[in-house]
């Protein structure tokens, strides 16, 4: 300290320094063990409170479906029926009404030992004749879907092959973020779920799986399909007048009209590239991406996720162009394929969101 111009010196020995950091230290630790403690309490409290009204819960409701087992048995039937109705009205809610002409052989059609069971079933135990009929009714649903899902996979399969992709590495799968309660589709040890059902949880994950990666694959066009310039492949450059490869589709059109979103995937770029000008690329997994250049103006932004159709910027004359349009690749590990296949596949659903303008579209654009 400096006092009327002397300066003098207060010296702290380590030792005490040492015993005030202990002392402050021990005070916080103090401080945390007992506040850690009153929230293990009441965490406590709370779970014990909560499995007291579980258990309490699980034996009322045991209780009264053994009752209503034994008493009600029409009843219980009733229940089955109601809900095996609500599961059909669902389903049909959901994909619509299942078609007639499903394939025969993906899975087996128990329908006739349905009949059977039923008919032994009523003769033995009459007043459970309700309940066969009701899980006779359920497996032949079941069977009826899972035919369903092997045909939409097998359309799913057909569509990413004319392409020249392969199904196996096309199709969606993570495990990697998942999870949930457990709730198990029988009750009772020792029980197993009829083979049915787990035939059907196998066609419905495929389809799931390839239905998804499907979606990933370029099938929107980002333009008007009648206005392509320039197609890919070998061509004469339009500045040098040499040959020269061409790796993408040229859509003509005015500046500023929109340009979309070929498949679902992640902005992976916005910004120039050498040749393409303003551009925007995106992945949709599998090594699979598209680009989109020339832009006037870039609407995506980097990260983001898109849908098929998004729009993503629009048309315009940068980089190396002889006029505005769109150029569009189609590429897999980085090397350029014909977009063409993808865009014009019967097996997929193009859709051009572009309004047509005939009128003034400059002929023999490209770039």
């Amino acid at each position: 300290m400096r006092a009327e111009g002397q300066v003098r010196f207060i010296r702290i020995s380590t030792r005490l320094q040492a015993g005030a950091a202990g002392i402050a230290s021990a005070a916080v630790l103090l401080w945390i063990g007992v506040l850690a403690w009153a929230l293990i309490a009441q965490f406590f409290v709370s779970a014990d409170r909560n499995s007291l009204l579980d258990r309490e819960a699980a034996v009322a409701s045991a209780s009264s479906r053994v009752a209503k087992y034994r008493h009600e048995l029409g009843a219980v039937a009733g229940d089955l029926q109601k809900r095996q109705e609500f599961i059909e009205k669902t389903v049909q809610g959901t994909i619509g009404q299942l078609p007639a002409d499903l394939p025969k052989g993906s899975v087996s059609d128990s329908s006739a030992e349905a009949s059977k069971t039923v008919d032994k079933v009523s003769m033995a135990v009459p007043e459970a004749a309700g309940l066969a009929r009701i899980e006779a009714r359920q497996l032949a649903f079941v069977e009826k879907l899972t035919r369903y899902a092997d045909a939409r996979t097998a359309r799913a399969e057909s569509a990413i092959r004319r392409v020249g992709l392969n199904p196996a590495m096309v199709a969606v799968s993570d495990v990697s973020a998942q999870g949930g309660p457990l709730i198990p589709l029988t009750t009772g040890a020792g029980r197993s779920i009829d083979p049915r059902f787990a035939r059907l949880g196998a066609s419905l994950a495929r389809m799931s799986a390839l239905e998804q990666g499907l979606a990933r694959i370029p099938n929107t066009l980002p333009a008007s399909l009648e206005f392509i310039s320039s197609g890919f492949g070998y061509r004469s450059d339009p500045f040098t007048g040499g040959a020269a490869f061409h790796a993408g589709l040229d859509f003509r059109g005015p500046i500023g009209a929109p340009i979309y979103a070929a498949a679902a995937g992640a902005v992976s770029f916005t910004g120039v590239r050498q040749g393409y000008g303003n551009c925007v690329e995106i992945s949709h997994g599998n090594g699979l991406m598209t680009r989109y250049a020339h832009m006037s103006r870039i609407t995506a932004k980097l990260g983001t996720k898109v849908g098929p159709g998004s729009v993503i910027g629009a048309i315009g004359s940068t980089g190396r162009s002889t006029g505005p349009h769109l150029h569009f690749e189609v590429r897999i590990n980085d090397r350029p394929v014909d977009p063409r296949p993808f865009l014009t596949s019967p097996s997929f659903k193009v859709a051009s969101h572009v309004q047509e303008n005939r009128a003034g579209s400059p002929a023999g654009i490209a770039g």
